[in-house]
């Protein structure tokens, strides 16, 4: 029987997902679950003071990263535009490696505008810097790295998993 191909760009069900895929789906809920969090009170402090866009917002997930509505509305889009594109093996790549380079580039940006100038739109302050250059640091060798084709089992792979027949 002939192996099944494998295109990077074909959708793959869920039984058959790659690395990648997973990887980017679990980064994508992860910003879901923070977009989220930080719409919560007592999970983000001075949430009253929680403003719509701009460096006035003091509002703070966990207490040390400066949220705003806007700033949390895009954790929820990003991650749901991750989600979407993990359907596909490529798309999650692309999740990873360009959601990772806008993170180097915002968290450099970030390191270069003051916290109350008005190029400071999202907010940030330095615990956001320096967890967009981790994030960054995690996206993009997770999507070069990780493959995109769904690991094959053979028989003996199946075999080993289930121990010796007896």
């Amino acid at each position: 029987m002939a192996k099944a191909q494998h295109h990077p760009h074909a959708r793959v069900d869920k039984r058959n997902t790659t690395p990648v895929q997973n990887a980017a789906i679990f980064v994508a809920l992860a910003f879901v679950l923070v977009g989220v969090l930080g719409f919560l009170p007592g999970v983000t402090t001075d949430y009253g003071d929680l403003e719509i866009a701009g460096h006035h917002s003091d509002a703070k997930l966990l207490g040390l990263f400066e949220v705003s509505v806007v700033h949390n509305l895009v954790h929820l889009a990003f991650g749901l535009i991750g989600m979407f594109m993990s359907w596909y093996a490529m798309g999650a790549r692309v999740f990873l490696v360009g959601g990772g380079l806008l993170y180097l580039v915002l968290g450099v940006y970030g390191f270069f505008v003051g916290e109350g100038d008005a190029a400071n739109f999202l907010p940030v302050n330095t615990a956001d810097n320096w967890l967009h250059i981790v994030l960054a640091a995690i996206m993009i060798p997770l999507g070069l790295a990780l493959r995109t084709r769904p690991t094959e089992h053979t028989s003996h792979d199946v075999d080993t998993a289930r121990g010796p027949a007896g």
